[in-house]
């Protein structure tokens, strides 16, 4: 088993384990800092989908942070579990909702709208590019997109990158509706 903590919140410096698997890419600490300093750090009122939960890290922070509702999406047996897991130890089991899906079936198919929505899927398959035209579904109008990705990608659907940067072989975006205004 792995692990990654939890660096800010109710739940700071405590541990997530996850599985040992080539397609996990948990975001590290000082990438997940600057994204939540550019969300704002407190999310109370917030609803957040992790598209491609895997370790649960993004999700998790979120959770720590106050977001009201939290959906973790993955569909490997393993991942669930561990994510299941950690909801349980942390004590977040009803504010957490952990659903088994793909990705692309769970965009086309939910009825809810979230205020963020972290895309960190395994890369090099499209995801992103596969992912674009359910996003107007699933996002609010206002709602924000966080990606990670092997490139610089400037858009999702109508989202643009308005901050961006780079850690190591990954690159990192906040994505706003309408047009972009720089990088960081």
């Amino acid at each position: 088993m792995n692990t990654v903590r939890i660096i800010g919140g109710e739940w700071r410096r405590r541990l997530l384990r996850f599985p040992d698997s080539p397609s996990l890419r948990p975001t590290p600490d000082r990438v997940r800092e600057t994204l939540f300093n550019w969300l704002g750090n407190d999310l109370r009122g917030l609803s957040c989908l992790d598209l491609f939960a895997g370790s649960g890290a993004l999700g998790f922070e979120a959770a720590s942070r106050g977001a009201e509702r939290v959906v973790l999406v993955d569909n490997s047996p393993k991942v669930l579990a561990a994510l299941e897991l950690n909801a349980r130890s942390l004590g977040m089991a009803g504010r957490l909702e952990i659903v088994r899906s793909d990705a692309v079936r769970f965009a086309t198919s939910s009825q809810q709208r979230f205020d963020v929505l972290f895309l960190d899927p395994p890369f090099n398959a499209g995801w992103i590019e596969l992912l674009a035209a359910s996003v107007p579904a699933i996002v609010a109008p206002d709602g924000v997109i966080y990606v990670e990705a092997e490139r610089l990608v400037e858009c999702c659907g109508d989202w643009r990158t308005v901050r961006s940067g780079r850690a190591g072989q990954v690159f990192y975006h906040l994505m706003k509706r309408g047009e972009a205004d720089g990088t960081e």
